[in-house]
């Protein structure tokens, strides 16, 4: 069989490899963008996903294909607890305020007795392409340092003691042996490196922690928005109406901080993200105001990692500045939820210290609620140097967000976008604003590069990026870069000609190589180019970016970035029982993009391009095939390998129903 035979849109992948033509099932890329990491939902659409796997398999009748196909809406992710919870004050030596009246137990000892045994952390040394894959990870009773500390590991690795010297979680650790000895007096005593601790203090200290004063300021609707009540009045004064005669605090009923709330309906995104009534899609007149001095964002050159909902995580981002990315965004917020202090809403504007250059994305659809957000951002994170620049969403295609007149739908109303970057501008200060865009709403009705002027020339943007795509075409067609050539032509015909300095203009779509991305760069004429289902499925791109070549990765590599994004998952959601399972659920969240990688070795002709769809294949090794499986519960084995084995409790539900494989859930 030679690549000749596969289905057109197939990866070509060499004869040798092949275990069948027949394609693994397509996946809806918008899934990606479309969804908040805190929600517990999916804001997806249901994809037509071809449910046969290899070969031999009787063809499914029409109501098996339709349950197998699509997208597992409405997905949970309860924590997972000790069964036994310690005190976290106890934990750490300190005195509960509390005493005996405190909900959580002071019994370290019985505490201990219920805890599970520590997991043992392996080193980059104990992995390997053959099975296991990864050594020195058994259970030895001979590591036990006695019946009454039963649960300690003494030969294990805790991340967040290894990086910063410090433990913060304490005797909940489930790598307690790392960080914890027994004194004379038989006490248990955590080990703190006071040397480590004065080292790192700085670059292993995350930033942009929101203070209880804030939150309360928010939830009372008492914090001072002066900037936003003098921007908006001139708003009225200019029109009569600032769009709204609501306040600058959200509707809603969900701002109790959690992880994973319920669903949300259309009715709760449209309150969140703004007034869903046609009538604030009427294009008015800009307002015209005075833009203070900028930063200038100098980003020619520079790697750009896309702000991804879910998977854009922290620790994910924090792998990618490894691997070489230079500016990284923030999860994609609400900002109504913003302004009703959600707990979980500010954890999305948390940045590592290894974040060379960091923003923060907003979604909303009038100034009476990006505006006051952004001036909060502003005051809170702007004086620190947490947030380099602040971008609005104005390319988000799912239904849910443009019916409420977020995202893409702020293409059909530039003017009112022109009045959001305007106040939002003026309430950060010297910090820039950033828009990004897709080439319009329908097909055939490109109106970006209308939008672009406007911004270059009267809004007083600091970067433009534009996606090559219309929020009706989705990812169901490639990119447009000659369009974005077009756009970027016009900004610069129009930058000339009024003596406008030159703003960094970023384009995006379909970059999933060295190639494609220098490629884009010398013909279109933009500054960089925004990555982003390129890093899902292969966060090296950016090492290749840096150096100018295609990076036939090994299997054991790719395990070892596995192993750096589960140790920096640690260090972020923590080292206890509820930081290990939260870990492991983002990592397998991860690995749902990451097995369709499909490795350039394998492959006929290079460059591989990013919508081919991978045959059934095996790889050079095992652990090559491994990584290329679309079983979820692969997935969660995966995560076994660092993470221990999954609790009973735990489940882990994958986006896609074809990657099931007959479970709803594994774990």
């Amino acid at each position: 069989m030679t690549s000749m035979s596969l289905p057109p849109g197939t990866a070509p992948v060499k004869r040798q490899f092949l275990l069948s033509p027949a394609t693994l099932p397509t996946v809806d890329d918008d899934a990606a963008e479309g969804s908040t990491a805190h929600t517990g939902t999916s804001r997806v659409d249901a994809v037509d996903t071809d449910p046969r796997g290899t070969g031999g398999r009787k063809k499914w009748t029409k109501a098996q294909k339709k349950e197998k196909r699509g997208a597992n809406k409405g997905r949970k992710f309860g924590k997972v607890h000790d069964q036994l919870e310690l005190c976290w004050r106890v934990a750490n030596g300190k005195i509960c305020e509390h005493g005996d009246e405190c909900r959580f137990t002071h019994d370290i000892d019985a505490y201990l007795a219920a805890k599970p045994r520590d997991i043992r952390f392996p080193s980059i040394t104990t992995i390997s392409d053959v099975p296991p894959f990864i050594t020195g990870t058994e259970e030895d009773d001979s590591t036990m340092a006695d019946d009454n500390l039963s649960s300690l590991e003494r030969h294990t690795s805790c991340p967040s003691f290894a990086e910063s010297g410090v433990c913060r979680l304490g005797l909940k650790c489930r790598f307690l042996g790392a960080h914890a000895k027994r004194d004379v007096s038989g006490v248990i005593t955590l080990v703190k490196d006071e040397e480590k601790m004065a080292q790192t203090a700085l670059s292993a200290t995350e930033l942009n922690f929101v203070s209880a004063d804030t939150l309360k300021l928010l939830r009372s609707k008492k914090y001072p928005m002066l900037i936003t009540d003098a921007y908006l009045k001139e708003l009225e004064a200019a029109k009569g109406d600032s769009n709204g005669p609501e306040e600058y605090v959200a509707v809603g009923e969900d701002n109790v901080a959690t992880d994973d709330p319920p669903s949300i309906s259309s009715e709760l995104v449209a309150k969140r993200t703004g007034n869903s009534d046609p009538s604030a899609q009427t294009d008015t007149p800009d307002v015209l105001i005075r833009v203070q001095e900028k930063r200038r964002l100098n980003w020619s050159g520079k790697s750009y990692l896309a702000p991804l909902t879910t998977v854009g995580n922290l620790p994910f981002r924090r792998l990618c500045t490894t691997l070489g990315a230079d500016i990284t965004c923030g999860e994609m917020g609400l900002a109504t939820s913003f302004l009703t202090a959600s707990a979980s809403e500010f954890s999305l504007v948390r940045r590592h210290p290894s974040e060379i250059m960091f923003g923060v994305q907003l979604a909303g659809n009038k100034p009476s609620t990006l505006v006051p957000t952004a001036e909060v951002l502003g005051r809170e994170f702007g004086d620190s140097g947490g947030i380099d620049f602040v971008d609005v969403n104005c390319g988000c295609p799912i239904d849910l967000v443009f019916k409420s007149g977020s995202g893409s739908a702020l293409l059909d109303a530039p003017a009112k976008l022109g009045k959001i970057v305007t106040g939002m501008s003026r309430a950060l200060g010297e910090i820039p604003v950033t828009i990004k865009l897709r080439t319009g709403v329908k097909d055939g009705r490109n109106n970006a590069h209308k939008i672009m002027l406007r911004a270059a020339k009267d809004w007083g943007i600091g970067c433009i990026t534009l996606h090559g795509r219309t929020r009706q075409q989705r990812y169901t067609k490639l990119a447009d870069w000659e369009y974005i050539k077009q756009c970027v032509d016009a900004v610069r015909a129009q930058e000339a000609d009024e003596g406008l300095s030159p703003i960094p203009i970023f384009g995006g779509g379909d970059c999933f190589s060295s190639h494609d991305y220098w490629t884009n760069v010398s013909s279109t004429g933009v500054d960089g180019v925004m990555i982003g289902r390129g890093a899902l499925i292969k966060p090296w791109i950016f090492t290749e970016v840096k150096e100018h070549r295609e990076w036939d990765i090994s299997s054991r590599e790719r395990l070892q970035l596995i192993g750096k994004f589960t140790e920096f998952g640690l260090s972020h959601f923590g080292t206890d029982t509820t930081g290990v399972n939260t870990t492991r659920r983002f990592l397998c969240e991860a690995l749902s993009f990451q097995y369709r990688y499909v490795p350039i070795g394998l492959l006929e002709r290079l460059p591989a391009k990013i919508n081919d769809r991978a045959p059934t294949f095996k790889g050079r090794d095992e652990l090559e095939t491994l990584l290329a499986s679309p079983n979820s519960q692969d997935w969660v084995k995966i995560s076994e390998m660092f993470l221990g084995p999954a609790p009973e409790s735990w489940s882990f539900t994958p986006k896609h129903k074809s990657n099931a494989h007959g479970e709803e859930s594994q774990g």
